[in-house]
């Protein structure tokens, strides 16, 4: 699918949630499951929508460890649209959600995940300096990301389990910091294709459309679940 790339900080978490009520408008005209909805700005935002947002903090409609669960506290196809925007890489049982996340819509699920190379890339070459969600910190963090990974297999993931759960990719964008045209085209040259994603695209952003609202999915079995026989 062709990719097209919008050029947009987001400066605080209602930045982030007002880009996604402009570009992924008509698919949350109905009811939206907002999965991580932290302060929940989207509720006042998404006016014309029944919206229900759940989280561990912030200002939830229902509180949800997502960490500690293996089902979602609602039926299958319940919700129109379901949104988890840069909330999966925060989880050890990413793909247990992931496959949550498709259980409960009815129609859309949109998803956004970062490019992990491109915060890393700077402090890595120069050897000196840090990046936010990982290191070491002196004192346990309360969150941060649990997986490290660069566009490339962002992309990969998604179309791999579109192609596993009967899924469409109706949408796929990039967003990147804005930056002079003219710098952007000589590193468009210099690393071509991917490898430009890769070291400067910050997030890739997804809407994907259930095939069957028939539940195809099965039992969530845990990501943390001893599969060996006996």
């Amino acid at each position: 699918m062709p990719l097209s790339t919008v050029y947009n900080n987001f400066p605080s978490r209602e930045s982030r949630s007002r880009f996604v009520a402009v570009h992924f408008s008509k698919y949350l005209d109905k009811s939206v499951l907002d999965v991580g909805c932290f302060e929940a700005p989207l509720r006042d935002i998404l006016s014309c929508a029944s919206y229900t947002g759940i989280d561990i903090v912030g200002k939830p409609d229902q509180t949800v460890n997502l960490e500690k669960i293996d089902c979602l506290p609602f039926s299958d196809n319940e919700f129109t649209s379901v949104l988890c925007i840069d909330v999966l890489e925060h989880l050890d049982n990413l793909h247990t959600i992931f496959a949550e996340l498709v259980r409960v819509s009815e129609k859309f699920i949109i998803i956004s995940l970062p490019n992990c190379w491109c915060e890393a890339r700077r402090p890595v070459e120069k050897g000196k300096g840090h990046f936010g969600h990982y290191g070491l910190p002196h004192h346990k963090p309360e969150d941060r990301h649990k997986w490290f990974f660069s566009f490339t297999e962002a992309r990969q993931f998604i179309e791999g389990k579109a192609q596993e759960l009967d899924l469409s990719i109706e949408n796929m964008l990039i967003t990147e910091k804005p930056r002079n045209s003219l710098l952007r085209f000589f590193r468009k040259i210099r690393y071509p294709g991917e490898k430009y994603h890769n070291r400067y695209s910050r997030t890739l952003w997804v809407v994907l459309r259930k095939l069957s609202t028939n539940s195809n999915i099965g039992p969530i079995a845990s990501d943390n679940q001893d599969s060996r026989d006996g």
